[in-house]
């Protein structure tokens, strides 16, 4: 017997209905979800809807749940888990494979089956294939064929039953297409794979398995498990590439035995370092000339921090050089075929692309950074070379785009993602890789990536494994704003480490010098005040004591007095940026007031609860996790795949019978599973983190009590900078001031540096 459970669901369960499947009205293969009608015990028929994966005609089901009445199809039964059995009579038997459950058994072979082998015939199909070949009409390689099949179904039915105790159908059937029929001896093996794999499985559900499973809880094998988490939770949460040996046992402990800890337990996780340092499971480091504190690696981290030292220093050293003479004569020829007068620091950062094989132009908005691509771009297309732009995200490639009037790409869509095989540790999928590597290099002669504050240390070591030796790589970006979301300071190490040529672009142009934004923006990042007294700036500041007043004040102004001043579509232009998700200002808050305002439920609008939050046609949505997978389309006919993190949407529909939700995000179309809604959040107000490589025309900015880390001079700076045309700080001057003179920046142990130096 199959038994799929949703304890969730059981917890609010109103009845139950039971019978043989007659007929499938409906069935997704890609989700599960399915509608069929039954007849139940009393002989009546029941229209049954819900994630049944697997069902077939024939089939004996029990399904839980409650009634509910659709608008077109009338009452159903809504099925929330079920239990399903296959038939055990002949005529039940005959029924099931007549129907075409399994491939290569039509109503005719069905027959001679169940004629032939009675109530064993799903044993003779499954484990004596040969004795199906014994039948008229049914060869060996036919009969092979049918037991293949039936079993891969059966390994279906196995996932879905091992996973009951454990997971939602959504989720048990998310880990069977990825993992197929070795999904359950894949957990079994090591069940901590779950959480790698898998958004929304967290560490201790597979924690939860493991010891099902009969782990012991000091086994080393669970306490290396919870140190290699320990490492790569602190990469995606913190930033950091590599913990402190020390850091490393203190806070596998605490995940494993919180405040039950022992001294031998400390001694135990130690052990399971060692053995996993032993075995190179994870990597040592002690920088030289240090305070002789060792730091441990995940082998992903090490090899990423590694690679790009080497690679950069190679490019650096083996780029084709190019006279002073020539490359001052390129200069002035640029200048004059573009009526453009470089200043001396642009000409600084020119003369070092031409001459170098790696450069560094960073500044502030303002300084001349977009003048300098155009630049490069005239020089190098001179020379005949092949160029290539990229930045790390569709808004910031977009953008780069339309400065340049050049085609610029995502990172990931330069490198050409693809799936189907295995990953190699290099914070892909299981099943994805990029297709631009090493064996495969991309043609570019030169590369000159924007945004490059926003690159994280894995991102750049897939880039430069696509970069052929003898390249140019141009890396531009403002070093001031926070690090990358994912982990390493990459843009920070390389700067520091002084390995390369670098130009910091400081002189503000006229143009830019009228708006108040770039003024204040650059005085914030010096640690002076913001000009807060124009009233016919672009730059504007309301203050307002309480936490409510703070949020009350953003929502009224991004529902009624924005918009009544400029506008109705200007309300569209206008991004929310909060330091935090927490506190009555709070992107959590911000959004559930904002959706209240902006778009209220009503009749005639589609919609549905995923969690705590009920997503509705018209909502502003973003995606909070990198999703390769995800298929996308144009109004053009273009297809492509991938969303990724940080990219802002809008919810255009729901097909209900498919599961599916639509959301465009800028020209792609994606129809998203429900399954997949884990993946986002409203997006009317998002964090100065999820912010990066993003510009908005009217940017609003709540300032009150946080966290301290978050009340700092680089969060401010990046979220100012992050608009084109109005900014609006709205809160307490004190918070202002205090961010204004904090300038700590959030440590990020990382080794990029040391291995530049080293190398």
């Amino acid at each position: 017997m199959e038994r799929i459970e949703n304890s969730a669901a059981e917890a609010v369960q109103t009845d139950s209905v039971s019978g043989i499947v007659e007929t499938l009205i409906y069935q997704n293969e890609e989700n599960g979800y399915t509608v069929c009608e039954i007849e139940d015990t009393a002989g009546n028929p029941v229209t049954v809807c819900g994630i049944i994966p697997y069902l077939t005609e024939g089939d004996r089901i029990t399904v839980r749940g409650s009634w509910v009445t659709h608008p077109t199809y009338g009452r159903q039964f809504k099925a929330e888990s079920f239990d399903k059995t296959l038939p055990a009579e002949e005529g039940d038997i005959l029924r099931y494979l007549a129907s075409g459950a399994v491939k290569g058994v039509g109503p005719k072979t069905a027959q001679k089956i169940v004629e032939t082998f009675g109530t064993d015939s799903f044993d003779v199909i499954s484990n004596h294939p040969d004795w199906l070949a014994e039948l008229p009409g049914i060869t060996r390689k036919k009969a092979d064929a049918i037991s293949e099949n039936f079993n891969a179904i059966s390994g279906a039915r196995s996932v879905m039953m091992f996973c009951r105790d454990f997971f939602t159908p959504q989720t048990a059937m998310r880990i069977y297409k990825k993992w197929g029929g070795a999904a359950v001896d894949r957990i079994r093996q090591n069940p901590y794979r779950l959480c790698e794999s898998f958004t929304g499985i967290s560490f201790r559900r597979a924690d939860q398995i493991a010891m099902s499973l009969g782990l012991d809880a000091s086994s080393e094998e669970r306490l290396l498990h919870g140190a290699v988490y320990v490492l790569r939770n602190e990469a995606v949460r913190s930033g950091h590439t590599c913990l402190p040996y020390g850091d490393l046992i203190r806070c596998t402990l605490d995940l494993l035995f919180g405040d039950a800890a022992t001294p031998e337990n400390a001694r135990s996780v130690a052990d399971a370092v060692d053995r996993g340092i032993a075995d190179l499971k994870l990597i040592p480091y002690n920088p030289a000339g240090g305070d002789g504190t060792s730091y441990v690696f995940d082998a992903r981290y090490y090899n990423a921090e590694t690679y790009t030292a080497k690679k950069l220093a190679e490019l650096n050293r083996t780029c084709p050089r190019i006279s002073r003479a020539d490359v001052v004569r390129l200069i002035e020829k640029s200048e004059v075929q573009s009526a453009v007068v470089y200043a001396r620091a642009q000409k600084e950062a020119l003369l070092s692309a031409l001459e170098e094989g790696v450069m560094i132009l960073t500044g502030g908005p303002g300084t001349g950074k977009t003048t300098v691509i155009k630049g490069l771009i005239s020089i190098f297309s001179s020379l005949d070379m092949d160029i290539v732009l990229a930045a790390p995200t569709g808004r910031a490639a977009k953008r780069m785009s339309e400065a340049t009037s050049w085609e610029a790409k995502t990172i990931h869509r330069l490198l050409e993602m693809d799936f189907g095989g295995e990953g190699e540790g290099d914070g892909l999928p299981d099943d994805a890789r990029f297709m631009r590597d090493e064996a495969n290099p991309l043609d570019a002669d030169a590369l000159i990536i924007d945004e490059a504050s926003m690159i994280d240390v894995t991102l750049m070591e897939s880039l430069l494994r696509a970069t052929k030796r003898g390249a140019r790589l141009v890396l531009i970006g403002d070093a001031d704003q926070l690090p990358s979301v994912g982990a390493g300071n990459v843009l920070g190490d390389l700067i520091a480490s002084g390995k390369f040529a670098t130009v910091r672009l400081t002189e503000i142009f006229r143009q830019a010098g009228e708006s108040l934004i770039i003024e204040n923006a650059h005085r914030i990042n010096e640690g002076v005040m913001p000009v807060l007294d124009r009233v016919d700036a672009d730059f504007f500041f309301l203050r307002r004591q309480t936490e409510e007043g703070i949020r009350d004040t953003v929502c009224d102004l991004v529902a009624n007095r924005l918009p009544r001043s400029y506008g109705e579509d200007f309300r569209k232009r206008i991004q929310v940026l909060t330091p935090s998700r927490k506190g009555l200002s709070g992107t959590d808050s911000l959004n559930a007031a904002l959706q209240s305002l902006l778009n209220p439920p009503s009749p005639g609008k589609a919609e549905r609860k995923s969690r705590d939050r009920v997503f509705r046609v018209g909502d502003r949505v973003m995606q909070t996790k990198n999703n390769y997978q995800t298929e996308w389309r144009t109004d053009m006919g273009e297809e492509g795949m991938g969303v990724y993190n940080g990219d802002i949407g809008t919810v255009t529909g729901f097909d209900e019978s498919e599961n599916l939700m639509e959301v465009r995000f800028d020209d792609r179309i994606c129809s998203l599973d429900f399954s997949q809604l884990d993946e986002l959040d409203h997006a009317w107000a998002v964090t100065v983190h999820k912010s990066q490589g993003s510009e908005y025309p009217c940017v609003v900015i709540p300032l009150y009590d946080c966290a301290p880390v978050l009340l700092s001079r680089n969060l401010l700076y990046t979220a100012v900078t992050r608009a084109a045309k109005m900014v609006i700080l709205v809160g307490k001057q004190a918070v202002l001031e205090k961010m204004v003179e904090n300038d700590r920046h959030q440590l990020r142990c990382t080794m990029l540096r040391e291995f530049l130096e080293t190398v």
